[in-house]
């Protein structure tokens, strides 16, 4: 599973695919003669924990109960090194058992996450981490193995619970700064990151070395949070959060939102607005309803309605919340509205 991205590869998009988000790879214990059903059960209740956002997934009752035989979603296995065993899952139908019982499903459409971490190895001496180099020399240099080892740290953690990432590379790090992400002025780490079509961002300050719990601040357009911990617990609270955001139920109510969107002034403009409402999951359907000059309003339908699509839009970077002006949004067409304006 692909999920860490360097910047330089990373389109300007707020959500990227999640390749391998139905597959995982478990070990197996080849004197048990159950072992292939036991990976399948393993294997599934990892993938359960990325498809439901729900890391309490691997350990639920119920949803072992929905799967009572795993081996009927699995469409491919083959042995890997080191006694695992890859199983890939069928995840449309895997799906659609969760959403029949009214369980949660994220889809493999997600927002990509920018991490910046400043850290402090004692003395005063800090730095920015960044991607790892395309060519290592860890086993020379104890400075880039502790390096490694904290990404590697957040890496595992993203994987488990299927978040693309990025960390930046060394051209974006030049235009930082280790003493504003530190002293928490984030505004040039957020402005890099929204270059790269990333509304969401996670900034990390950490101590390794002493026992003073790392801090964290974390920016999902206009939202922002703190919190404290080690890697791992940042990366499980980031899942958590964007999991609430996105992931919706089975039986989340379907209602019809009107949606008016400003500053279109190309064919290129209008595209870019159907696909940015249109590829969101959330979304059932998308039909205009009205165009008057630079503004269309879209009749939308949507799981979970328009709370849900406020937040989802609030992140494409693409589209920007405004007031809606007298008329703009006719309370006749007996949907709630929403205004914004595009950003090209």
């Amino acid at each position: 599973m692909v999920l860490l991205l360097a910047f330089a590869a990373v389109p300007a998009a707020f959500a990227v695919p999640v390749d391998g988000l139905y597959s995982a790879e478990v070990p197996v214990d080849p004197a048990d003669p159950e072992s292939r059903n036991t990976a399948y059960e393993r294997a599934l209740a990892q993938v359960l924990v990325r498809v439901t956002g729900s890391e309490d997934a691997a350990f639920s009752p119920e949803l072992a109960g929905m799967f009572p035989n795993p081996a009927r979603f699995v469409l491919q296995y083959r042995p890997g090194a080191d006694n695992t065993l890859w199983v890939s899952f069928d995840g449309q139908a895997l799906e659609q058992v969760l959403k029949q019982r009214g369980w949660p499903v994220w889809g493999n459409e997600r927002p990509l996450t920018v991490v910046w971490l400043a850290v402090d190895w004692g003395q005063g001496d800090r730095e920015l981490i960044g991607a790892a180099p395309a060519e290592t020399v860890t086993g020379l240099d104890p400075r880039a193995v502790r390096r490694d080892d904290l990404r590697r740290r957040i890496e595992r953690v993203a994987q488990a619970r299927g978040l693309p990432i990025a960390f930046p590379d060394a051209a974006l790090l030049a235009d930082a700064s280790v003493v504003d992400a530190w002293g928490g002025f984030h505004d040039s780490i957020r402005e890099a990151s929204r270059t790269l079509g990333a509304t969401s961002v996670l900034v990390g300050r950490l101590r390794p070395t002493v026992a003073e719990r790392n801090r964290w601040a974390y920016y999902f357009g206009a939202d922002e949070r703190q919190w404290s911990g080690d890697p791992e617990d940042a990366l499980h609270l980031l899942a958590d959060t964007l999991a609430a955001r996105f992931a919706f139920a089975g039986n989340a109510p379907v209602q019809t939102v009107a949606l008016s969107v400003s500053n279109l002034r190309s064919v290129r403009d209008y595209a870019a607005v159907q696909q940015a409402v249109g590829g969101l999951q959330l979304v059932e359907s998308v039909r205009i309803e009205l165009v008057e000059g630079d503004r269309v309003r879209y009749l939308v339908r949507v799981n979970g309605g328009g709370e849900r699509l406020a937040a989802a839009l609030d992140a494409t970077g693409t589209l920007e919340r405004r007031f809606a002006e007298p008329g703009e949004i006719d309370p006749a067409a007996g949907a709630p509205g929403l205004s914004y304006a595009y950003r090209p």
